[in-house]
């Protein structure tokens, strides 16, 4: 008799989230709703002068779209169901670059400058990696490191697409990344669970490909931060990002590195509304500072949940 599959439960499995989850029931309803299409425009192809024109052959093009006051050059589209932004001639010429709104905060958080040397330790498919290049004219070398060989060749084509010169690619675990170079910043947009990314079918069923969960994230993550920790220069910065909401992946991860390091926790000014970071979870206790970590929900900024812990290198 053929094995009937287990139907997920989107309600039960975030129910164990209910008390830090604000707002649970909007959350759970948010989940039903398509992801939010935005983009930013590719300042390293279009200038000022130009960005309103782009903008305008985009809208004669039938995109309908809004400016996202908070952060600069990101728009977001409007008829979200009806417009596909890969399939415009626009997308294919690199003048622009789809990622959710959420994604460009880590490199908000990290504040790349022209002249840093940044590590980007699992950048494939490139979208921060690129968005470092756009937000410094270029102008800041960034290795693009990722340890799947398929998702180089994406990262590759995408700087080709934007017309990105500062990104050297290499090919590591990221755990294993060697010593002997000093980065001034180092972002580690984690693997992790993608529960930020969860959307729920019209028959409930999850719209998302989770993986086998036979790979011990936890336990990885905490390899590739303390690695990037230790790859940073004296007062070089880190951040540290996943699109889950999991404690056990985020909080626990950075409390994981403070106790093996002497490392600190910052503030950073951030455009969209957040959370502080916990500092206890299921009788777990963190470290105080972890409040400063800063939990992104869906529901509130209308993009794919985030965590984000921006960290300094004392010495």
């Amino acid at each position: 008799m053929a094995k009937v599959p287990k139907v997920f439960n989107y309600y039960d499995y975030f129910s164990r989230y209910r008390e830090i989850i604000p707002e649970f029931d909007k959350f759970l309803e948010y989940l039903k709703v398509p992801h939010q299409q935005y983009f930013r425009i590719n300042t390293l192809k279009v200038d000022q002068a130009r960005e309103e024109l782009l903008l305008d052959i985009l809208k004669s093009k039938g995109v309908r779209l809004e400016k996202v006051v908070e952060i600069p050059h990101f728009y977001k589209v409007i008829n979200n169901e009806d417009i596909s932004l890969g399939n415009l001639e626009e997308y294919s010429l690199g003048l622009l670059h789809s990622m959710t709104l959420s994604s460009a905060l880590p490199v908000i958080a990290l504040n790349p400058e022209p002249g840093d040397l940044v590590l980007d330790l699992c950048a494939a498919p490139g979208g921060k990696s690129a968005l470092i290049a756009m937000t410094t004219e270029d102008r800041a070398i960034t290795v693009a490191n990722d340890k799947r060989i398929d998702r180089l060749t994406a990262l590759s084509a995408n700087m080709k697409r934007l017309g990105v010169t500062s990104v050297i690619i290499t090919h590591y675990r990221g755990e294993l990344f060697p010593l002997g170079i000093s980065f001034d910043k180092v972002l580690v947009d984690a693997p992790c669970s993608g529960e930020g990314r969860y959307k729920v079918g019209l028959e409930g069923d999850i719209l998302y490909q989770r993986g086998t969960g036979k790979s011990n994230l936890p336990s990885i993550q905490k390899g590739l931060l303390v690695r990037a920790y230790d790859m940073l220069k004296p007062g070089g910065f880190l951040v540290y990002s996943t699109c889950t909401i999991n404690p056990e992946e985020n909080e626990e991860v950075v409390d994981y590195l403070l106790r093996k390091r002497r490392a600190e926790i910052l503030d950073w000014s951030c455009p969209l509304p957040y959370y502080p970071g916990l500092t206890e979870w299921q009788g777990k206790t963190f470290h105080p500072h972890i409040a400063k970590t800063k939990r992104f929900y869906s529901h509130q900024i209308r993009a794919v949940s985030f965590y984000i812990a921006l960290i300094g290198k004392l010495y």
